[in-house]
């Protein structure tokens, strides 16, 4: 697949081993030989058991749950790559924890994604490849290059061979805040569906929050669109609204289930027909409900990483 002489290779931490194992297969290479491991007292160790001297490497690792280990198994990777003279180093970070933590909301709040930013430089990374950062403005934070890949393309393929041309002329993509108007928008110009919001305030201090539907809903069917789902409680919120003024069929999707407890009860216990993610973060491992299911973002990466090894670009991907 690679036309140039620099040896390609693949490693990753322990966040997301499935995913990166998905990736090696679509591009033929076998996983980098290395063990990441904690000693008993918690301290990440690393040990690289083949050469990478002059090598493209790519580090594969979202920075989940629990996001300090998983973010210091990648700072102390690349450092171990970059001192074994690795030619260039790519942090391959599917899920880009801390993205929320990007400005300051009250005084003396810190900027934790810009920390983060400077952590992964320092650690010797030379360029990064995420998917769906909450806020764009973080490609700012890097003094290297960042590819932010779009996860919607999937979605827009998923969703066209589930729903005929018919049936999506019928349907509305919702937006659950004002703030993912924006990344809904795009989603509908492509499915070639109508657009609503739904806009969450408080009248007044102590009351309760009221949600009010932008557009129209009733009698269609619905995908609330949004790039993460956490503790599911906004998302399962704005669901009930959109049926309470009148959707029918309502989907969910979102490209980063950290489904933090207790996002799948939720989910599980909400109006939604099925809700789907992508597989930037794993699945917890005791999920056993029928509403939640992933699609592959493999491909997606392995011709990212194809495309930066061969200095080609990224954004006809889009």
């Amino acid at each position: 697949m690679f036309s140039h002489s620099k040896e390609i290779k693949i490693f990753s931490a322990n966040a997301n081993r499935p995913l990166a194992e998905a990736i090696c297969q679509k591009l033929g290479v076998p996983m980098g030989d290395s063990v990441v491991k904690t000693f008993a007292d918690g301290e990440v160790s690393v040990s690289i058991n083949e050469t990478v001297r002059g090598c493209d490497v790519f580090v594969i690792q979202s920075t989940c749950k629990p996001v300090n280990d998983s973010l210091m198994e990648l700072l102390i990777l690349v450092d171990a790559l970059r001192r074994a003279s690795a030619a260039r180093i790519t942090a391959v970070m599917p899920y880009f924890g801390y993205a929320r933590q990007d400005r300051k909301a009250k005084a003396r709040d810190p900027i934790s994604a810009k920390l983060v930013a400077n952590l992964i430089t320092v650690a010797g990374a030379d360029r990064v490849l995420t998917m769906d950062l909450h806020a764009s403005q973080i490609q700012g934070f890097f003094d290297i290059p960042v590819d932010n890949l779009l996860g919607n393309p999937v979605f827009v393929k998923y969703y066209l061979s589930k729903f005929d041309e018919a049936a999506r002329d019928e349907m509305v993509v919702v937006s659950p805040d004002v703030g993912s108007v924006a990344r809904a928008r795009a989603f509908a110009q492509k499915m070639g569906m109508g657009l609503a919001i739904v806009d969450k305030r408080r009248q007044k201090a102590n009351s309760c929050e009221v949600m009010n539907i932008i557009g129209d809903v009733a009698g269609r069917d619905c995908i609330l669109f949004d790039d993460m789902i956490d503790t599911a409680g906004s998302l399962c919120n704005a669901c009930a609204a959109i049926r309470e003024a009148g959707a029918k069929k309502i989907y969910g999707c979102a490209s980063h289930g950290v489904f933090s407890k207790p996002a799948l009860e939720r989910i599980e216990n909400s109006c939604f027909e099925e809700v789907r993610v992508l597989d930037t973060i794993p699945m917890p491992a005791d999920y056993t409900g029928t509403k939640v299911a992933q699609l592959t973002v493999a491909d997606m990466f392995a011709e990212a990483i194809t495309r930066i090894d061969e200095e080609t670009s990224i954004s006809t991907l889009f």
